[in-house]
């Protein structure tokens, strides 16, 4: 089990809460609320070792595009990339319905 911590620069205030996706065979959740300053926090929780620079990798690729001021949680269970950032993705799209 590793635990992994990234902080990321934000622009806009949230003011929701958001929670997608399940862990269990292969697949992550990723819980996201409002942050009290103006940073993005990613805490990630991961039962793959090894793999910082892919999480690094995956998580400015969303931060790219992504501007909320969000405590993230993510806890992982052997989830692709691609189905990490759709989660992210997912949980950002949640916020906006």
């Amino acid at each position: 089990m590793e635990r992994l911590s990234f902080t990321y620069p934000a622009r806009e205030r949230l003011t929701r809460r958001a929670h997608v996706g399940v862990v269990g065979s292969g697949d992550l959740e990723v819980l996201l609320q409002p942050s009290s300053d103006q940073h993005a926090h990613v805490s990630v929780t991961t039962s793959v070792d090894g793999f910082a620079a892919v999480w690094k990798n995956v998580l400015d690729r969303f931060f790219g595009r992504f501007e909320g001021a969000a405590l993230i949680e993510i806890n992982d269970f052997g989830a692709t990339p691609g189905v990490v950032l759709l989660r992210l993705e997912q949980a950002a799209e949640a916020l906006r319905a």
